[in-house]
């Protein structure tokens, strides 16, 4: 009978998994969970194949820190946050001897000789963890607000992302060594799910007011971080049944929460690298609810399947991807490409899963920085025949036109299908009220040959400034340093409201995205500013429409109008109104390749301002500098006018 209100959709994986998903179902099915993962005990005959690998770095760099004194966070790197807003003093130490810890745990199982001197290495790290003070990161610790002290309070644990990352890691060691280390260290088994359970699951279960379970329809990426964390711990340290399935059951519903808002295209709003700490730890979780469950629990969901698309779509070329958001513009080593790799081939998606091969040949080791389960999960697979796709099945990085995400209103588009030559393009709607925002609405990225010249700086080192009401004070988020439009001078506000109004969205025929960008700005329309980013594919150009008719300037703005465009390399300004960008300055960039700029009006004038790199996470990709040009329209064309920007790539 119609009530005349519209039903409301399940979530995917209650629709799905209905009871089976219950606290009541699940301490049945998760009966013996431990003897299903695919990860075994050290003991297991598996490793044996794993122990013929080299891991050269690994062994290397875990041979040369044995025995020495193991990184150590002091109270004065945790106050740090709260008195000057530094951040990665205690958190580098902090992931060092989570990292050294790895490489221990991996020497201990494959170890033939010496093992006893690996078991207490590993000894020593784990029970280092359970005495250090907090598990959470200071920039994330409400002990401040809570009390304005700046050291951790034991009485009060604080559930994130690093809480999170220890429990699971000491969980993946006793599946591993267990056995091992009960004999060598009587006691600390028990140690390591005291632990866990003070620190982690008993507050989960406790409280309802973590920020991150997105009971409030906010949902981001650590709702699937922390708690495909806590289904490990669960798992693995939890040995009553019935809290070990009420706090999976509990896990569940908040991926529950995250997946629900992932949009029918699968984009991430947090961008390409970030996809790898939300949407692919979602990935891992559900991986390992099915393992544990002996299939019971089956996440093959049309959610999933768009999710595990989204990281190819943004790729440009080489180790180059699209960086909206808080994210660097080069893929960082150690991503867990297998992970995804394994998920295209069970979903018979060929185009993610040659991607990803791509790259899991490029990093045949794995990499300590990447987590304990990352590392574990690598190497069991690649010791699996179906670790690779085969090489005659295998399809270029980038099939097809390009692609455009109607959901974040991102389009890439390519000059030459299915590959990285000639001209990328990638132009961005949206709105600044996403995640991990940069005030961006309306900008464009250029690469060439797969390499980005009109870029995105990305992320910069995290203070506390980054998330606090001063984060658009930092240059890499603000307006005036993304390719967009400054009309008056202004920047763009921030919000869902400051938004792009799609006027034409690109196909494949036609790679043409049009933008009304007004909103962003505060203008009263958003047709007072028009942005039209398209690529011809002959004779092989991207051109930058810009259209204007505004109000008279507002009183916080100036009387300028400014369109301003970010580049990498090295930029020389012609007398002609050209402009000539070469990758010269570029780290790993080996091949050189370069765009020339046209643009009209002839008569705008150009200024030009470099920005000298002293953030090694911006320095290590662009190089010692960035380079901003301002193009500031002619006294006749500020009220009304159109710009236009032509690129070409250079011989």
């Amino acid at each position: 009978m119609a009530t005349g209100t519209a039903a409301v959709e399940a979530p995917p994986l209650s629709t799905a998994w209905g009871d089976k998903a219950q606290a009541s179902t699940l301490t049945d099915s998760l009966r013996g969970s431990r003897d299903r993962l695919t990860v075994r005990p050290a003991s297991d005959a598996g490793w044996r194949r794993t122990a013929a690998r080299p891991l050269c770095a690994l062994r290397t760099q875990a041979e040369e820190e044995k025995g020495r004194p193991w990184p150590q966070p002091l109270v004065s790197h945790y106050a740090r946050y709260f008195r000057d807003g530094n951040r990665t003093e205690y958190e580098g130490l902090v992931a060092g001897r989570q990292q050294r810890l790895t490489r221990a745990v991996v020497m201990a199982a494959l170890a033939e000789r010496d093992q006893e001197d690996w078991l207490d290495e590993v000894v020593d790290g784990a029970y280092l963890l359970c005495e250090q003070s907090s598990w959470s990161w200071a920039a994330h610790d409400d002990v401040f607000t809570r009390s304005a002290h700046v050291v951790p309070d034991r009485t009060h644990p604080y559930v994130d992302l690093g809480a999170g990352e220890v429990a699971a890691q000491l969980a993946w060691l006793d599946l591993l060594l267990g056995d091992a280390l009960e004999e060598r260290a009587p006691g600390l088994r028990k140690r390591l799910r005291e632990e866990a359970h003070q620190r982690v699951i008993r507050p989960f279960l406790d409280r309802l007011d973590w920020h991150w379970l997105g009971l409030n329809g906010d949902v981001h990426n650590w709702n699937p971080w922390i708690h495909s964390n806590i289904i490990v711990a669960a798992l693995l340290l939890v040995d009553d049944p019935q809290v070990q399935a009420q706090t999976i059951a509990r896990c569940i519903e908040g991926l529950d929460r995250f997946l629900d808002s992932i949009p029918a295209d699968g984009a991430i709003d947090e961008g390409f690298a970030y996809w790898w700490n939300g949407a692919g730890r979602a990935l891992e979780g559900l991986a390992l609810l099915e393992e544990a469950t002996g299939g019971e629990l089956n996440a093959d969901l049309p959610v999933i399947r768009a999710m595990v698309a989204f990281p190819h779509r943004m790729h440009l070329g080489h180790r180059w991807f699209l960086n909206v958001a808080d994210g660097p513009a080069r893929a960082h080593e150690g991503l867990p490409w297998n992970m995804l790799h394994r998920w295209a081939v069970r979903l018979g998606d060929s185009e993610a899963a040659a991607h990803a091969a791509t790259f899991m040949d490029a990093q045949p080791d794995p990499d300590s920085r990447s987590g304990l389960g990352r590392v574990l999960t690598s190497l069991t697979q690649a010791s699996s025949s179906t670790a690779r796709s085969e090489p005659s099945k295998r399809v270029q990085l980038r099939p097809g036109w390009g692609t455009y995400l109607p959901s974040v209103q991102i389009m890439v588009a390519r000059q030459t299908p299915g590959s990285t030559n000639g001209l990328t393009l990638a132009a961005k709607g949206g709105h600044n009220g996403e995640h991990h925002n940069h005030r961006d609405v309306g900008s464009v990225v250029v690469a060439v040959e797969g390499v980005p010249l009109l870029v995105d700086a990305g992320q910069p080192t995290y203070t506390a400034q980054t998330f606090g009401p001063d984060r658009y004070q930092i240059r890499a988020m603000q307006s005036a340093w993304h390719s967009v439009p400054a009309p008056f001078g202004l920047e763009q506000g921030t919000g869902p409201g400051f938004t792009a109004v799609v006027l034409q969205e690109p196909t494949p025929e036609e790679p043409t995205l049009a933008l009304g960008l007004g909103d962003a700005y505060g203008l009263g329309h958003p047709e007072q500013w028009i942005r039209t980013s398209l690529l011809n594919r002959e004779p092989g150009s991207v051109v930058i429409d810009d259209r204007w008719n505004l109000p008279a300037p507002p009183p916080e703005g100036t009387p300028d109008v400014d369109i301003t465009y970010l580049v990498a390399g090295t930029v020389s300004v012609g007398q002609d109104a050209t402009a000539a960008i070469t990758s010269a300055g570029i780290p790993t960039v080996s091949s050189p390749v370069g765009l020339r700029l046209r643009w009209k009006p002839t008569t705008a004038v150009v200024l030009v301002d470099e920005w000298h790199l002293d953030d090694p996470l911006l320095s290590d990709i662009w190089g010692d500098k960035l380079t901003r040009l301002r193009f500031r329209m002619p006294a006749e064309n500020r009220a009304s006018g159109a710009f236009t920007l032509t690129v070409e790539a250079t011989p």
